[in-house]
């Protein structure tokens, strides 16, 4: 299983959207075949015409504001020794997290298709809150699929769904989280797909939904190329790109630019939710030996029981509590491009608790599992060894969780 050179990722797939012939594809029903299809025409229309590329730079650069940062975190780097840890503060982007970039394609994309109603799943409210903004913006009308049970612990990000005037639809079947979500979201799709276009808020589902958040997030792995070399005057030698992996999307547009260097040079290091420690539930298919199931319409590695049958999953983070992964994650593993684990709840709220008091970000539950590992193995690695976490979003959304497991909060 290898990966080819200079050809993005997103389009290495075969003819039947597989990536290394058994992650991907498109497991859908009759029903949704001509929406798909037309789709996927619309968006590889769109890809090659110069005048929606303008529009889309436009605002990447106005409306999200492009680019994020990239700033050296001394005071972490001088505590734990070794490694220097650097952030890309994607959380600095309109909204507070990377899922603005997806939102706004497909609010492009779903205003070239002359299409007025805009659906969309959430588990953190990032994806929901941005595709509201992006539909309140482009004057599209907007519909999210959330769960109860994440409604509950993300209120922060449902008020501003709501303010951007979306219409949640709470979802109250299996575990009431992102799964669940993204499942209803999808029977809601089936049924209006003539008049509404449908937003997967990361790289999961069918084939095109993977291609198009994609190539919306590999925004940020464009920028990042740009600031190393200026920071730096060249690619350095020894990098580790560190980056929490739910569904994927932030990890995929964090590495995207990289995939090709040799990983003597560029690791890629994707960090799941391990969830609580002393429990067996988690959210780390690709870190705990998943095997290879179909969710939302693709294949990928699963969390699942020996019948087949998809397992209730657990994780601080509302962002990485899925029980799949984005088949590009999958394919990722096994051609040993990058390496995957996990961080416990308890080491994310560690990790969080030592950036916020040394440095001047707030990265949420989720880029909190990445800095984990960061702060694991920075102290036994060279000076000369470069980190780079993506804090791909900001604490704000959840403050209620963090006050109530940690008590006052470096502010």
């Amino acid at each position: 299983m290898k990966i080819k050179k200079n050809i993005p990722l997103i389009d290495q797939h075969d003819k039947y959207g597989f990536w290394g012939g058994k992650f991907g594809g498109s497991f859908i029903p009759e029903t949704l075949k001509k929406p798909v299809e037309d789709l996927t025409k619309e968006f590889l229309k769109l890809r090659k015409d110069k005048k929606f590329i303008k529009k889309r730079d436009y605002y990447f650069k106005n409306y999200i504001g492009t680019p994020t940062s990239f700033i050296k975190l001394e005071n972490l780097s001088n505590h734990l020794g070794g490694a220097q840890i650097w952030a890309k503060v994607v959380s600095e982007a309109n909204g507070g997290a990377h899922k603005i970039y997806n939102a706004t394609v497909h609010a492009l994309i779903c205003k070239a298709m002359g299409k007025k109603y805009i659906v969309g799943d959430t588990g953190a409210g990032y994806a929901g809150k941005m595709l509201s903004m992006a539909a309140k913006k482009f004057g599209l009308k907007c519909k999210i699929f959330m769960g109860a049970k994440d409604i509950k612990r993300q209120k922060p990000n449902c008020d501003a769904m709501r303010k951007n005037g979306a219409e949640i639809v709470p979802v109250y079947s299996g575990s009431q989280t992102l799964v669940d979500a993204v499942s209803e979201c999808m029977r809601y799709w089936v049924s209006n797909c003539d008049n509404t276009h449908m937003c997967v808020g990361s790289t999961v589902g069918p084939n095109i939904f993977v291609k198009i958040c994609g190539w919306s997030t590999a925004q940020i792995s464009r920028e990042l190329k740009v600031q190393l070399k200026s920071v730096f005057k060249k690619i350095p030698k020894k990098i580790k790109l560190i980056n929490c992996v739910g569904g994927g999307s932030s990890a995929y547009g964090f590495w995207s630019e990289f995939i090709d260097y040799d990983k003597k040079q560029i690791e890629l290091i994707g960090v799941e939710a391990g969830g609580p420690k002393n429990s067996k539930l988690h959210a780390a298919p690709l870190s705990r030996n998943a095997k290879i199931g179909i969710l939302h319409g693709a294949a990928s590695y699963v969390c699942q029981n020996k019948e087949g049958q998809i397992t209730e999953t657990e994780s601080i983070s509302a962002g990485l509590d899925y029980p799949g992964v984005s088949p590009i994650h999958c394919f990722l593993k096994d051609s040993k491009r990058a390496r995957y684990t996990y961080a416990t709840d308890e080491e994310a709220l560690k990790a969080y608790q030592l950036v916020t008091k040394l440095e001047k970000i707030r990265p949420s539950l989720e880029p909190s599992h990445a800095f984990a590992e960061a702060i694991k193995i920075a102290p036994k690695l060279s000076k000369d060894t470069i980190l780079i976490i993506n804090s791909c979003g900001d604490a704000a959304k959840d403050r209620d969780i963090l006050k109530a497991r940690l008590g006052k909060l470096n502010d």
